[in-house]
Order: structure tokens, then sequence, then C-alpha cells
């Protein structure tokens, strides 16, 4: 019997949220929100983005994204360039001041996950970080059974098609 509290979107999202806050409360005095801290990590980790590969990397919505991007070119984080090749398309790049606060938080993002993980054997943590690609690549079967609102009673299927019940190619 499904329940909320065994649940793996709940314990998944109870372990973010938490996390999230921790490390929110943390990082404030750098003047960066956590939704700021995830597109500084993600321009470290691969400099050169669009704004819509940053936001699909960071979870973040292309809207919003928009908005924080020219917070962070306000504050000295970014810089953007329009592509000559397509004036509608813009490249974010850190700054050297965002590359340095990128570092630092970076370093206090490592020692958050390190104390989350503690207890776990390495060979336990790859196996999760595995598990949880791996969860997250078969959303991908529920967003292709999403329908329009209104209709889910009439053209929902009668349930979960999982990766072994699919036909073979």
């Amino acid at each position: 019997m499904y329940r909320l509290t065994t649940s793996m979107p709940y314990l998944l999202n109870r372990l973010g949220v938490r996390m999230g806050g921790l490390f929110s409360r943390r990082i404030g005095s750098s003047g960066l929100s956590l939704p700021m801290y995830r597109v500084v990590a993600s321009l470290f980790e691969q400099g050169d983005q669009k704004l819509g590969e940053i936001a699909a990397m960071t979870s973040i919505e292309l809207s919003t994204m928009s908005r924080l991007i020219g917070s962070m070119a306000s504050m000295g984080l970014v810089t953007r360039k329009r592509l000559p090749s397509d004036e509608r398309a813009v490249r974010i790049n850190l700054t050297s001041k965002g590359a340095a606060l990128a570092t630092q938080l970076m370093r206090e993002a490592q020692h958050y996950e390190d104390v989350v993980v503690s207890m776990l054997e390495p060979h336990e943590i790859e196996t999760l970080k595995e598990i949880l690609a791996r969860i997250y690549g078969a959303l991908d079967i529920l967003e292709g059974e999403l329908v329009l609102p209104g209709d889910w009673k009439r053209s929902a299927p009668p349930g979960p098609v999982l990766p072994a019940q699919r036909p073979k190619k």
C-alpha cells in the first residue's frame, strides 16, 4: 500500500528541501540564493553556456533563469555575449569574481555532501549516485504519460509502462 512518508518522491524531496535550506543559510552571506549558486557551479563546471542549457542543468525555469542571469550580471558575477551567428542566442560565462565565488562555495557544497554521506562506504555513494541518475531518467516514462488537464480520466494509461514491459526494438 502506498504511504506518503515512505514514498521515493517524498523522501527525495524531504532530503533536497532540508539540505537546500541548510546550504542556503550557509551561503546567504555571499549574497547568493541557492538558484544563483547552482548557476555559478554549473558555469564553473562548463562555461560558455546558453540560457536553456543552464536552465536544464540547474532545473530552473527558463523565464526565471533569464531574470536570474540579469541580476547576476548586475552583481558582476557573469557576462552575457550575443552570438554573431544568432542574435537571439546569448552565451553566459563567469567573470573572475564569479569564478572565485564559485570556487569558494563549491568547497562548502563538497563539505555538505561529505557530511550527509559520511555514514556510507565509497562504493555505496557511487551506487547511490548511479541509482539516482537512473531514477531521474525514468521520469521520461512519466512525462510520456502526461495528458492534457481534464483528460486524465479518459486517456490516462491503466498503469505505468515499465522498461521491462516495453516491447523490444
